[in-house]
């Protein structure tokens, strides 16, 4: 009975402690980006849907962006097509796009929303085709090949970037106490279906929503220095340079490009968390003892 009596007092002394996070964030948007082992690990992704339930049970807005770039190479190894990167982007034609569409908009998303809805949840699966949501235009990238001595454009083929964001599905699933969970998928102009890399996608539906946070899920515990050390804040103006000396690098560099993005257009505070910590983002949420790195625009402290 002592015992009991001990573990009542814990939680509720835990509760307590979240009152004033939970006070801060209601009625905000919350944009999470949700990728990494946090996809894989059932453990994971259980607690995973289980905080983006009790955010949305005490009054915030989660905005779910998923990624499945194992889940593509699965399915593309199985039907015997290669997949091909440059500098970390996958080179997507219109048969691997298919697939694409066919493991993220289908199979990924699915499960997510079936997982959060099995919990408790009411999620509503999108990409960007619905609604209009994410207009695309098709990705080229200037390579200055040394051997060449001339600029070379690769073709990503169906690879995009994010063109427009229009939210009024999103804001209309918000106000129905619905969950958006968002496929990282746009159209373009063409008529033409681009997959777009998820990190970029949720910094702008981010800076469109009016976002309170970005969350972007990776499977370090942030961004690292040279002796594997968490950087707790990252200044804009350290950027470059740690980009330049390879303290980031490779899938690093797009979520610390677009944490930066959103904060200079308008979200009060984005963060890279690990996805591997069971609650990471309860965790962030709602304690003092704030997890990952939190981006910062030059001259600012630490917004909390």
């Amino acid at each position: 009975m002592h015992q009991n009596h001990n573990s009542a007092q814990n939680i509720a002394r835990i509760l307590t402690e979240a009152l004033p996070y939970i006070r801060r964030y209601q009625g905000k948007t919350i944009v999470i980006k949700y990728g990494g082992n946090a996809m894989v690990d059932e453990d994971l992704k259980r607690s995973f849907a289980r905080d983006i339930i009790m955010m949305k049970l005490v009054g915030m807005n989660p905005v779910v962006v998923h990624g499945g770039g194992p889940q593509i190479s699965e399915v593309l190894e199985k039907i015997g097509k290669e997949s091909t990167f440059v500098d970390g982007l996958r080179v997507t034609d219109s048969e691997t796009m298919d697939v694409v569409e066919m493991v993220l908009g289908g199979l990924v998303n699915k499960e997510i929303v079936n997982l959060i809805n099995s919990l408790g949840g009411r999620a509503v699966g999108l990409t960007g085709k619905d609604g209009n949501l994410i207009r695309a235009r098709k990705l080229n990238v200037k390579n200055n090949d040394p051997v060449l001595q001339r600029p070379e454009i690769i073709d990503y083929g169906h690879v995009g970037e994010v063109e427009s964001v229009d939210p009024g599905i999103v804001q209309l699933l918000e106000t129905q106490a619905f969950i958006p969970v968002i496929a990282p998928i746009g159209v373009g102009h063409d008529g033409q279906t681009y997959n777009i890399n998820a990190d970029l996608v949720a910094g702008k539906l981010a800076i469109t929503l009016h976002a309170e946070k970005l969350m972007l899920l990776t499977n370090t515990p942030g961004v690292l220095d040279k002796n594997e050390q968490l950087v707790t804040e990252l200044k804009e103006h350290e950027i470059p340079d740690l980009i330049a000396n390879k303290t980031i690098a490779d899938g690093m560099i797009p979520k610390v490009e677009c944490a930066l993005d959103a904060i200079q257009n308008g979200v009060n505070s984005a963060l890279i968390l690990d996805g591997r910590v069971e609650h990471a983002l309860l965790l962030e949420l709602f304690t003092d003892s704030g997890i990952g790195t939190q981006i910062e625009p030059q001259g600012l402290g630490k917004i909390i």
